[in-house]
């Protein structure tokens, strides 16, 4: 597994690229300026005065542009987000993590492992068939055919076996889930993040905490986690 929190900065008139192995999630983002040092070479210093500045649609265009895919580019421009302060030199701040989605077939086990110092938050399982081409090499059509099958237990099983935890192992199976739809084959679907195992109860883990090793890679001026 990877650290799955980052954080990036990139100066106005260059292209953020957000990038995961899976599915990224816009936790948070903000085009404008809020410090006189981010994104300042070169400004003269009536370019970067105004620390108030903040685009309203920074969170809805980037959410609309990256959630749910495995990567994305925005342009940090005014003519993407509007100009919340003219005559400054802005730059793009996001937050995101990206999101582990994970298909077992039935009869073989989901091993899901974080980080040392991460621990597993379980979003969403599901054990059944919501299609005819995952986990299907090998079957019969007639093994295939059910595509409306779900147990009602998935996600409160790996949830208990698995929140909180480094790593666990679920078995992809009828003894663990019950026999939702008889005589179709099976996959367990899960998806997860990695959280920080020391951020204290009720703490955003969008914002550094705990050791170093828990905190963002971060890298101002840049448009890639370092």
């Amino acid at each position: 597994a990877i650290e799955l929190h980052f954080q990036t900065v990139t100066c106005e008139g260059s292209q953020a690229k957000l990038q995961c192995g899976q599915i990224l999630v816009i936790h948070r983002a903000d085009y404008g300026r809020h410090d006189q040092t981010t994104c300042s070479n070169l400004q003269s210093d009536c370019m970067l005065r105004d620390v108030l500045c903040s685009s309203p649609e920074s969170i809805k265009v980037v959410a609309e542009s990256c959630n749910g895919k495995n990567s994305c580019t925005i342009s940090a421009t005014s003519s993407v987000f509007g100009n919340p302060c003219f005559g400054t030199y802005k730059y793009l701040e996001v937050d995101y993590t990206c999101q582990f989605q994970s298909a077992t077939c039935e009869g073989s086990q989901a091993n899901l492992q974080c980080d040392k110092g991460w621990v597993l938050v379980i979003h969403g399982a599901d054990y059944g068939r919501h299609d005819k081409t995952t986990c299907s090499a090998g079957r019969p059509a007639s093994q295939l055919q059910v595509v409306q099958c779900s147990s009602p237990t998935s996600n409160d099983v790996v949830a208990k076996s698995c929140n909180g935890k480094n790593s666990c192992t679920v078995s992809a199976s009828n003894s663990v889930f019950g026999d939702p739809c008889f005589g179709t084959y099976k996959y367990l679907e899960v998806v997860y993040t990695c959280q920080c195992k020391y951020l204290k109860p009720g703490v955003s883990s969008s914002r550094p905490q705990g050791p170093v090793s828990c905190r963002f890679r971060y890298h101002p001026g840049s448009t890639h986690p370092v």
